[in-house]
């Protein structure tokens, strides 16, 4: 087999080629991805590189963790103290599920980075009780992994972090937020995911969420927007235009870099463009009927009206 360069692949690569596959569904995070840098959602999704576990990653995890878990308890005993306490075993089991993680806190300094780390942890907990009151609140999901195809074909997939239903049937979508709320000229950007949560739920369950709620722990502010139809389906054709660009990618094998102030954080630098590096042989077939289109040409400017569509005040 050649690949779409014309170049033979070795061994790492035929075994990048049988781990590769074509993406066949949409979650926000991906969305995201693409619409920050398409040469990432590629590295991401089809070539699956690995990333080194960030610091700041591993504590959202941990702090869902315990937020989760908090619910399992009678409603009398939610309390501050009871939810910093479930801080040390949420992160044992983490570190039982992905033993790599240890990795973040070297031993070398007796154990002091990783106590304040947790106690970072426990103060984003303990500040959560100041925005929401969990003796008050019985969610009907939590981490509720939520899928639909919509009528083009287009799966979408995603994991809420609650789900509040009222007596009256209102639903309330709900998101924890370890970092900062960003400024309100970017809260657009922020309710991306919540919206296509929203669709999802509107699409299986023909109900449209009354409010979605994004709650930053980070900074103690809680962002809520109501959702109209209107709303829905704007965020719908929105998706469909970004599959079509991420189709295009993956049909032509072209995947451009997008550079941003976030490049500084990524963990693929080495093999991207944009710092001298060489991706990895493209892992899957180009398309016979896309050889000689302009490369990824179509697939930019979708990419950017998406992207801006994605971060556009919604008009009414």
């Amino acid at each position: 087999m050649t690949t779409s360069s014309g170049a033979v692949p070795g061994a790492a690569d035929a075994d990048a080629a049988r781990r590769a596959a074509a993406p066949t569904s949409l979650s926000p995070s991906r969305a995201g991805d693409f619409m920050q840098c398409p040469l990432l959602y590629r590295f991401r999704v089809i070539d699956r590189l690995p990333e080194k576990p960030s610091a700041a990653a591993t504590r959202g995890t941990l702090v869902h963790a315990v937020l989760e878990r908090l619910f399992d308890h009678p409603a009398t005993e939610r309390t501050v103290p009871r939810a910093k306490a479930l801080v040390p075993g949420q992160w044992d089991r983490l570190l039982e599920a992905k033993p790599e993680l240890a990795e973040l806190f070297p031993r070398d300094d007796a154990g002091a980075g990783l106590a304040r780390w947790l106690a970072e942890a426990e103060a984003l907990v303990e500040r959560w009780f100041t925005l929401e009151d969990p003796t008050r609140l019985e969610p009907v999901e939590r981490e509720f992994f939520v899928e639909t195809e919509l009528d083009s074909g287009l799966r979408l997939r995603g994991i809420i972090d609650r789900v509040d239903v009222a007596p009256s049937g209102e639903v309330r979508i709900v998101d924890y937020k370890t970092g900062k709320a960003p400024r309100a000229e970017y809260s657009e950007g922020a309710l991306f995911q919540m919206k296509f949560y929203a669709l999802v739920v509107w699409r299986l369950k023909r109900v449209v969420p009354r409010r979605l709620q994004l709650v930053y722990l980070g900074s103690g502010d809680v962002l809520t927007y109501d959702p109209v139809v209107a709303d829905l389906e704007r965020v719908e054709r929105k998706l469909l235009a970004l599959w079509e660009a991420i189709r295009e990618a993956t049909e032509t094998g072209d995947w451009r870099p997008r550079p941003t102030k976030l490049c500084g954080w990524c963990d693929h630098q080495a093999v991207c463009p944009e710092f001298g590096g060489t991706p990895p042989v493209y892992p899957l077939e180009v398309s016979p009927g896309r050889r000689g289109e302009v490369p990824g040409a179509r697939a930019e400017v979708a990419v950017e009206t998406a992207a801006a569509a994605a971060l556009r005040p919604a008009e009414g």
